[in-house]
């Protein structure tokens, strides 16, 4: 047996046991200063990274480093608070590891959230943005053998953030008067942030807002055939007329902090609908 897979049976084993007779239909990933989604899980469970074979710990800022097994919106749901990046130096098949688990545990939903660097005209640091596509440019996580068990050679992309998920987001935000945008999430390796020619560049590309993480977790979630609903918190924004400040990590925790009150409330409305 492939020792990916091995690696990924053995921490879904440790998973399973710890979290009991629970059986999560729904995962959530947690990005930079989100977690707070995970208090609002009612009779929660908490797994650290760090006791599951196979997972290193998380050291990005505003990432706590756990899984919180519990009941949110009235389902059961597993959730990354904080998630394993590229620019930690870890390889792909660990930053994807946790999507692998919880698809052996039977998840087959998986939202994502990160925060992001807004290009799109009119925003403003603390909007929401729905991820309707996405532009890969951290190395692709299905490079080397494939995964059969999990999925086919070659998985379609057309559509990697399910059409149904965004509506009924789109549905609840208006209920709540939540104002949303929607656009395409571009993914560089990181860890500097990006420069004044980087940021023209990704917009001239056709994307909305850039981060460092999220798409190697939905392009391994499709392949697994999970659904994907996808949300970037806009903590900083790209203002090209010379007076862009540039970006600072605290302030971008902060930012998402500030706003995952929102996010919050229409992610549970999404999972209370399903």
């Amino acid at each position: 047996m492939d020792q990916r897979e091995i690696r990924i049976n053995e921490a879904a084993t440790f998973v399973r046991n710890a979290m009991g007779a629970r059986k999560p239909e729904l995962g959530i990933i947690l990005g930079s200063g989100l977690g707070n989604i995970a208090e609002q899980i009612s009779d929660a469970a908490v797994i650290p990274y760090t006791d599951i074979p196979g997972f290193p710990q998380a050291t990005a800022i505003g990432h706590k480093g756990n899984f919180i097994i519990g009941r949110l919106a009235g389902k059961e749901v597993i959730a990354m608070q904080g998630r394993f990046h590229y620019y930690e130096g870890y390889p792909m098949d660990t930053v994807t590891l946790p999507v692998r688990v919880m698809s052996r545990l039977g998840v087959g939903t998986l939202f994502v959230s990160n925060a992001a660097g807004g290009m799109m005209e009119g925003f403003k640091v603390g909007d929401l943005m729905i991820i309707n596509d996405h532009i890969n440019l951290i190395p692709n996580p299905l490079i080397g053998p494939n995964l059969d068990s999990f999925g086919e050679r070659f998985p379609d992309m057309t559509r990697p953030y399910d059409p149904e998920l965004i509506a009924l987001a789109e549905k609840k935000a208006g209920e709540l008067g939540i104002k949303l945008y929607k656009g395409v999430y571009l993914s560089v390796t990181g860890p500097c942030y990006e420069t004044v020619a980087e940021y023209r560049w990704f917009k001239a590309a056709g994307a909305d807002a850039v981060g460092m993480s999220t798409t190697p977790e939905v392009i391994v979630a499709r392949h697994c055939g999970m659904r994907v609903f996808g949300m970037s918190v806009i903590t900083d924004v790209f203002v090209d007329n010379g007076e862009h400040k540039g970006t600072d990590g605290d302030e971008v925790v902060i930012a998402a902090q500030r706003a995952s009150e929102k996010m919050t409330a229409i992610f549970k409305g999404v999972i209370e609908s399903l």
